[in-house]
């Protein structure tokens, strides 16, 4: 790129309590209609325009880190690392700007073992990335992928992403704790939300009377599967319990009019779920430039 067009790093800091979540965005990568299933491409394609979307869908990608007094930094996700495309892999450049070195992080909190979501764990030389961190996953996502018999029966077109999580977790032996389920670290609980991966997890982040609910992959394209749940996409290991879980998920959010965050959500990722006659809309957070530090409601 030309000197000066470059994108800057996308960070932004939310108080939650006495904590600070702060959304690291990873960057995007060009999706298409193939992707989407449970609803037809029309359908679909009208929904992305109606949401001012280009109808070829860009998907974007967060990481969020935790921090705050008397407490190492907590990092849900890392991003794609080397291992995606060009547009990708800014993880490093937006923690770097928050002021966090990856020497500093104590925990790595994996949502699932897809490359988007674990790629940057690793260096481009395959040195660990956060050379200090313990890192934490369900024990299901654990099973379905990392066993060498897992690999075996995988198939041909999906052996990569096997390879990939094997890749991702290798330079952490040792250092690695499953779960399966509740509290993971003081006041972050990992909520199993199963279908996209079979341990695919979101997390709550709790801090006095605030919460946030970060519900990583229950959605992958905003504009529609707000409004049409039942859409999923291909990405998905089990799409029907994948639909499932993200119509319980949305729900719970709507009811609980509860502050979330998503990894695919547009930066910067943090909002409410309404529900409409029809399904749901994404509400952004007020931010108020100039604030500093945004406060959750």
């Amino acid at each position: 790129m030309a000197n000066g067009s470059a994108p800057l790093p996308g960070v932004l800091r939310w108080n939650v309590g006495d904590l600070t979540v702060t959304a690291l965005n990873d960057g995007w990568f060009q999706g298409s209609l193939d992707l989407v299933t449970g609803l037809d491409k029309a359908e679909a394609g009208r929904l992305q325009v109606a949401g001012f979307r280009p109808e070829q869908p860009v998907i974007t990608l967060n990481a969020f880190l935790i921090t705050g007094a008397g407490r190492k930094p907590v990092l849900i996700d890392t991003g794609y690392g080397h291992f995606g495309p060009e547009t990708m892999g800014r993880v490093p450049a937006a923690l770097a700007l928050a002021g966090v070195a990856p020497e500093a992080v104590e925990t790595v909190l994996v949502s699932h073992l897809h490359p988007d979501h674990v790629g940057g764990l690793v260096t481009g030389e395959g040195r660990a990335a956060y050379p200090n961190a313990e890192i934490v996953l369900h024990a299901a996502e654990a099973r379905h992928w990392l066993p060498d018999e897992a690999l075996a029966r995988a198939p041909e077109g999906a052996k990569p992403y096997f390879e990939g999580a094997r890749k991702a977790l290798a330079p952490y032996a040792g250092r690695v704790r499953e779960h399966e389920g509740g509290e993971v670290v003081p006041g972050i609980t990992a909520l199993h939300m199963p279908g996209h991966t079979p341990g695919h997890c979101g997390f709550r982040i709790v801090s006095g009377s605030a919460s946030l609910l970060s519900f990583t992959d229950a959605v992958h394209l905003p504009a529609i599967q707000f409004k049409r749940p039942e859409a999923g996409v291909a990405f998905d290991v089990d799409g029907d319990q994948a639909r499932e879980t993200r119509k319980r998920v949305l729900d719970e959010a709507a009811s609980e009019r509860c502050l979330i965050a998503g990894n695919h959500l547009e930066f910067p990722a943090l909002g409410y779920v309404a529900r409409e006659a029809q399904g749901y809309s994404f509400v952004p957070v007020l931010w108020v430039a100039g604030q500093g530090t945004g406060q959750g409601i």
